[in-house]
């Protein structure tokens, strides 16, 4: 079965691909958030002219031959846009043998626990407590994520004491039973990162991501191995020689790839192959609700080395109106704090029409 025909549907935000085999049948994926149409571009100019008239269910290689094809381009777009093929292609697969991707990988379909996590800084320790002990209540969330420092933030706050403000304030307000995450998102120097670990640690705390700026390796080596607390990251790591580095230096203590900015299932699954001989968790990066955290979902049902949640994002319309109405139903119901993965082939979802009506339509085809 070859790849036909690959078609993009996006807005600034947001990029669906998907992807028609000669045989008529279908699968879709989606490229990473965010300057969504110029990762569609490269997806049609640096992507597509190699994928077309390739095998669609048996594809791993045609990655590889992409990334060497593309050799002059590696980093982030590139694997963005791949991204958009791998995620439709198993979509596809799945769909023709009746499976979840769950199931393809080695999983199976079930539950998931997810953890609540905040994007927002922009809000008060009291009002950020608030807005979680209601979750914990309503959804069941066991786990929950918040923000300190600013983001890159050079050692500053997003306003002069506001780490030490909502550190305690949260941790209190949610009490015991209840496991606690914060992301630095790069802010701080190794020795401020350290001085905010001593203060996550006598809170309770038990995730420290991204502490440091994320591509100085060595400042965040230093701050895992200085503190107790299990220090994070990876989400913005897209290149395997970066994964050698983090895996086989230990950098942090969890792994976090990102589904979309890595390049699909089949690059994720090797980080998660790889950490896990190195006897790592990975807790992948889903910051959004888009298929991203679909895929997440799949992913956490099959690797041995899953972590302990799924990131679930609690943003609604005011702070990301573009994720709204992306899918046919809602395919994030949270129930006793978990997700649940469905028996439903492919991804499990389906593309909202009304969306697909209103996106920038493009193709690419065989010759």
């Amino acid at each position: 079965m070859k790849i036909a025909k690959l078609e993009t549907f996006t807005n600034a935000f947001v990029g669906f691909v998907r992807v028609t085999a000669e045989t008529g049948e279908s699968g879709w994926g989606q490229v990473s958030t965010y300057n969504a149409d110029i990762t569609c571009e490269v997806f049609h100019r640096q992507i597509a002219p190699h994928a077309l008239g390739t095998d669609a269910l048996d594809f791993a290689d045609t990655l590889n031959l992409i990334g060497e094809r593309e050799h002059k381009y590696p980093g982030s777009y590139l694997r963005r846009a791949m991204a958009g093929l791998d995620t439709a292609l198993w979509d596809l697969r799945g769909k023709v043998e009746g499976k979840p991707v769950a199931s393809l990988i080695g999983g199976s379909p079930g539950k998931v626990r997810a953890y609540a996590s905040s994007m927002k800084r922009d809000i008060t320790p009291e009002d950020e407590a608030a807005r979680f002990v209601r979750l914990r209540d309503e959804k069941g969330f066991t786990a929950f994520k918040w923000r300190v420092g600013a983001e890159c933030g050079r050692d500053a706050d997003e306003w002069p004491g506001r780490t030490e403000a909502v550190v305690p304030v949260v941790a209190k307000a949610l009490g015991d039973g209840i496991e606690k995450l914060v992301d630095a998102n790069s802010c701080y120097s190794p020795a401020r990162a350290i001085e905010v670990g001593r203060m996550l640690e006598q809170n309770g705390i038990t995730h420290y991501e991204e502490p440091c700026p994320y591509w100085e390796f060595d400042q965040t080596k230093e701050v895992t191995d200085t503190l107790a607390i299990d220090v994070t990251g990876g989400e913005q790591d897209c290149e395997f020689t970066a994964w050698r580095t983090i895996i086989g230096e230990r950098i942090v203590d969890v792994v976090q790839p990102d589904v979309m900015y890595m390049g699909g299932m089949h690059r994720t699954l090797e980080v998660a192959r790889r950490a896990a001989a190195a006897g790592l968790p990975c807790t992948p990066h889903a910051a959004n609700l888009s298929l991203v955290t679909i895929c997440t979902m799949h992913l956490l049902r099959a690797i041995p080395n899953a972590g302990k949640y799924l990131e679930f994002s609690i943003e609604g319309p005011d702070y990301y109106p573009w994720q709204e109405g992306l899918f046919r139903g809602d395919p994030f119901v949270i129930e006793d704090g978990h997700a649940t993965v469905t028996d439903a082939p492919g991804w499990g979802v389906e593309i909202a029409p009304g969306w697909l009506e209103k996106a920038q339509w493009r193709e690419s085809v065989a010759e």
